[in-house]
């Protein structure tokens, strides 16, 4: 079927849509009625997807990119049940919209990873008899053989989608098959686990800084939009964050952080290199090889705050940040 060839270069990156406010959860899961996924088109052409917490307790966000020749889906939640959560039949709903308005035949999805992590790969089965659809590997050597890394992770590689080439480089710290992508036409630069207004849990820390020095040098040489990672667990009062567990966000602040918040990431984990533990900021915190302690504490966070909430919701009261 004949169809148009886009041009994913002319007036890129574009300004798209303003970020959404997000689907936040229920102080009751069970009379939860929004939606499994939230669905937020950025542009004709890009999309963001958010796991309800209602679903699970992680809520990740979901990337999907449309090039002339192939789509990429970057992540697939925290959830394998497509009853529950039916990833694939809203991809394929989304990609049908599209192909209604550019025809093409054959084609394809690719399936791949910010990293390794179950909530970020747990709706990989709803993929896998999917025609025309590739879903790769998520350890870090299958990693860099799918995106043909040679020098890893330093290295920059490029992923065309069909006239929308993405940049893809290695960021471990967080995981050891962390990757960043970086998108041309919407100026987005997705930093999975690395980077989110939250809690960042480093499992390699000279690994982390040198991803966060790396990320923003490539930054900078990029008209990046906006920095966006996957989760929002901080509320909006500064240093904040919701407990780990939590089913019920409604002070969350937005998704996306500016380079400047990148970088003041970067100076405060070189900050605190020589110095292990939970390190506030006014918007994420840094888990630098934190003790048991610190974990304890949040699930007495988390215990607190369901109680809170139980006791407002059998009182009428609504819900709300402590």
């Amino acid at each position: 079927m004949a169809s148009s060839w886009l041009d994913f270069t002319l007036g890129a990156p574009v300004a798209g849509a303003p970020e959404p406010a997000w689907i936040h959860g229920s102080p009751s899961v069970r009379r939860n009625t929004d939606p499994p996924i939230q669905v937020h088109a950025h542009d004709r052409h890009t999309y963001l997807l958010r796991q309800n917490k209602a679903v699970h307790y992680e809520a990740p966000f979901l990337y999907l990119f449309l090039g002339n020749e192939r789509a990429l889906l970057l992540d697939t939640g925290a959830t394998a049940d497509a009853a529950r959560f039916p990833l694939r039949a809203t991809v394929d709903a989304l990609l049908a919209d599209w192909l209604a308005e550019n025809p093409r035949a054959d084609y394809a999805l690719v399936v791949a990873h910010t990293h390794a992590h179950g909530d970020h790969t747990a709706g990989d089965p709803q993929f896998a008899d999917r025609p025309h659809t590739t879903v790769a590997g998520t350890g870090a050597d299958e990693v860099r053989a799918f995106f043909g890394f040679s020098a890893w992770p330093e290295q920059v590689v490029e992923f065309d989608l069909g006239g929308r080439v993405l940049e893809v480089t290695g960021c471990p710290g967080h995981h050891p098959s962390s990757i960043a992508v970086y998108d041309p036409w919407s100026g987005f630069l997705l930093t999975g686990d690395t980077v989110y207004p939250g809690r960042l849990y480093v499992q390699d820390f000279p690994a982390f800084l040198a991803s966060l020095d790396r990320l923003v040098e490539f930054g900078r040489q990029r008209p990046v939009t906006r920095v966006l990672g996957c989760h929002i667990e901080m509320t909006r009062r500064p240093g904040r964050d919701y407990p780990t567990g939590c089913r019920y966000q409604p002070d969350e602040p937005p998704l996306a952080f500016t380079m400047a918040q990148l970088s003041a990431i970067r100076d405060a984990a070189h900050e605190v290199a020589d110095r292990p533990g939970t390190h506030r900021r006014d918007d994420f915190v840094l888990w630098h090889g934190s003790p048991a302690s610190a974990q304890y504490r949040q699930l007495a966070r988390l215990l607190g705050d369901r109680l809170r909430n139980r006791v407002r919701t059998l009182r009428g009261v609504p819900s709300g940040t402590r």
